[in-house]
């Protein structure tokens, strides 16, 4: 906002007292309310509005705390804001970024957790999100504001009490995606809180003699192909982590595209960790055995590699604390 003034913030309490679990802190005091404001719930207005806005010269970043949410306002984000572009032969643009939050735990429910980037990755004309580490996220939404295209903006609420010690304050491009582990036994391809669960889960196997390549996504819309093609031409084995449902998934996307293109390269079948094709139970006793944790990514890849490894010090050690929450700072969804 301080870089271009037609940067513009806003959506479902962006100046409430918690500020989108703190994302929106300071805005309205230091750009005031014409550029930082809240709006009545309405969401298919609400994206209207930023379209609008988009097409007129601003840059609004429109800020959901549910990604659930932002379906009521479907029709207004495919043949609106991902078409515009090329209704008018590339002359007119919609600039506009929507930050959506995935819930988890804490009795979120069916309607209030669902982790749906593979259907905005579907859509020609949207660019798809979803930060993992906080070095990246400033950069990643700095890109977004300033691309031309409409870009979904998915953040896991379970990231954001996530600390770095490096300066964050740079650009970070969109499509590329980060090696975050080195390693030659296995591809690890995740996105999300996904990755952080997987770092748990490679630091465990590298204390055991397995190294792995672990690949942030970064980006799910474009994809970074020649990053994962190079670790698979390295490692012949590929694994991939969503946080979304198997079924028609960016893993399966992946999966797919990987078969075909480096086929020869691969010396097993490519496999995947995803939530199963039902709806996720309020309880969390039912819940909890739908996610992916540290163990599985480490059950998972042991398979893969026909080691013997016991990977229940994992599981102990994550259940020292409430399956439904992250940490000990998790006070609840909102």
């Amino acid at each position: 906002m301080q870089l271009d003034k037609s940067v513009l913030c806003y959506g479902l309490g962006m100046n409430d007292p918690t500020r989108i679990f703190g994302a929106s802190e300071g805005l309205v005091e230091e750009f005031g309310e014409e550029r930082v404001f809240d709006m009545p719930t309405s969401e298919n207005a609400m994206t209207g509005v930023g379209i609008g806005l988009a097409i007129n010269g601003f840059r609004p970043v429109f800020s959901h705390a549910r990604l659930d949410f932002i379906l009521l306002a479907m029709d207004q984000i495919i043949n609106n804001a991902a078409k515009w572009n090329t209704m008018f032969a590339g002359a007119m643009s919609v600039p506009i970024t929507i930050r959506l939050l995935v819930g988890r735990g804490w009795g979120q429910g069916p309607t209030h957790c669902q982790s749906l980037q593979a259907n905005f990755a579907h859509i020609p004309g949207l660019k798809v999100v979803m930060p993992s580490f906080p070095e990246d996220v400033y950069g990643l939404l700095l890109s977004s504001i300033f691309d031309n295209n409409p870009v979904i903006f998915i953040e896991h609420r379970w990231l954001h009490n996530i600390v770095c010690d490096t300066n964050p304050y740079d650009f970070v491009p969109l499509g590329k995606a980060r090696t975050v582990v080195n390693g030659s036994d296995i591809t690890v391809v995740s996105m999300s809180y996904m990755t952080i669960e997987a770092l748990h889960a490679i630091k465990f196997l590298q204390e055991r003699g397995v190294n792995c390549d672990l690949i942030d996504l970064r980006t799910v819309k474009p994809i970074d192909w020649e990053t994962i093609y190079k670790s698979i031409n390295r490692t012949g084995k590929l694994l991939v982590l969503d946080t979304g449902f198997e079924f028609c998934s960016i893993a399966s996307e992946i999966i797919s595209k990987v078969s075909m293109d480096c086929f020869n390269n691969l010396n097993i079948a490519p496999r995947r960790l995803a939530m199963p094709d039902v709806s996720v139970p309020t309880s969390y006793i039912l819940a909890n055995s739908l996610y992916t944790y540290s163990e599985n990514i480490a059950s998972e890849i042991c398979k893969m590699l026909k080691v013997d490894i016991d990977t229940q010090p994992l599981k102990n050690k994550r259940d020292n604390f409430p399956r439904d929450t992250p940490g000990d700072w998790f006070e609840g969804p909102f």
